[in-house]
């Protein structure tokens, strides 16, 4: 049996996630629709649209053991099944108190692809081709919030949030479809369903990629989260420029993604990219501190910099990581890495808001630099990488 196109691999694996991220980070566009329709206050309603997130991060890691032990197939379908289901539970629902534990649930379930449908990338493509891949796959995200910008409002415009949430659930089922027939689990050696493998965490290099990621979400956010305000609040431009402008940043952000890993296969290392763009962000950052704080007139231009670089290297850790974690472990290490990153996502906004309100974006803005300093220093070095292969079998 001749092998399958492993882009095609690609293309359901990014659309499984991509279906994942239509509702778990496109519900704020129904944020209007849920405050009038269950009479609820601003931060309430963003509490209901949170849910998803939040119920992501129970399950990341147990997702990629399913994806290890049973395959990636019945993982992804699996979980973006039951994610429909609830998806569909919720729309059902009276109250906002039900609406916000399906939409939890939905979340949870709909996690299954951010592991498995890296373990397809790892297992579909050469090493060489590898970066590139990932940072495909990492376009899902962008993908799925623009699919939601395009889709939530009209639907919630003209059938409530019950159709919008159903018309969630129908994009969500599709996708399943396709992935239940379609994808091919690749192949994997024989110990790999975790019968006697060893664990990659014995290794610092895995942990110390994991903390890298961590500090380097700081910028990200620190970015992303603040740079609509900042534009406004200092810069006094209208809200849709500013708009324009920050979703147009979201694209060229994603593009740096395949640039880096590209530039990730040519190099053959991942790490080595990580730490030079680590640098350059923190340079980015503490450049857009300087000019924030001055009040110069090149702070604008600087922030979208930072921003896309802040996005582009995303892809270079989960390729180390999975790399790293070997055909075994790959899930679940990126259950971890996820995990990880979303944890300090969530915490990020409101610690350097709080931060903003009383020394200053400048200041923000330069312990975000400072954090991706650490991050460079915190990546592990390429001679001190270990094979999968070269670590003592598990007893």
């Amino acid at each position: 049996m001749d092998p399958p196109n492993r882009w095609v691999m690609l293309s359901l694996g990014v659309a499984a996630q991509g279906a994942g991220c239509v509702f778990m980070y496109g519900l704020p566009f129904l944020l209007p629709a849920l405050q009038a329709e269950y009479g609820l206050s601003l931060a309430q309603a963003g509490a209901v649209v949170g849910a998803p997130s939040a119920g992501m991060l129970f399950t990341l890691i147990a997702w990629g053991w399913i994806a290890d032990r049973f395959g990636e197939r019945i993982a992804m379908a699996g979980g973006l099944a039951v994610a429909t289901a609830f998806l569909g539970l919720a729309a059902t629902t009276g109250g906002p108190g039900a609406l916000a534990v399906f939409l939890g649930l939905a979340g949870a379930a709909g996690a299954s692809a951010n592991a498995a449908s890296g373990r397809v990338v790892l297992g579909w493509f050469p090493k060489e081709r590898r970066g590139v891949a990932m940072g495909w796959r990492q376009t899902a995200q962008p993908l799925g919030v623009a699919v939601a910008g395009a889709v939530i409002p009209p639907a919630a415009h003209l059938w409530g949030v019950r159709g919008a949430l159903l018309v969630m659930a129908g994009i969500c089922l599709v996708t399943t479809v396709c992935v239940a027939l379609m994808v091919v689990d690749p192949p994997r050696p024989a110990h790999a369903p975790g019968h006697g493998s060893a664990s990659p965490y014995g290794d610092l290099s895995l942990w110390r990629v994991h903390g890298a990621s961590m500090l380097l979400v700081v910028p990200q956010f620190a970015t992303a989260a603040f740079a609509l305000t900042y534009l406004v609040s200092e810069r006094h431009w209208t809200v849709a420029t500013a708009g324009q402008v920050v979703a147009a940043a979201q694209f060229a952000g994603a593009g740096g993604r395949l640039l880096c890993g590209r530039w990730s296969d040519r190099a053959g290392s991942r790490v080595g990219p990580m730490r030079r763009l680590a640098l350059i962000n923190a340079a980015a950052m503490l450049c857009l501190a300087a000019a924030a704080g001055a009040g110069n007139a090149a702070a604008p231009a600087l922030l979208i910099a930072a921003l896309v670089i802040s996005m582009s290297g995303n892809g270079l850790a989960f390729t180390a990581v999975s790399e790293l974690a070997g055909a075994a472990w790959a899930g679940r290490a990126m259950g971890a890495q996820n995990t990880v990153q979303n944890l300090v996502a969530a915490a990020t906004p409101s610690a350097l808001g709080a931060l903003i309100t009383h020394a200053g974006f400048g200041t923000a803005f330069a312990v975000a630099g400072a954090l991706a300093l650490t991050a460079s220093a915190a990546t592990p070095g390429t001679g001190l990488l270990r094979p999968p292969a070269a670590r003592r079998p598990a007893l």
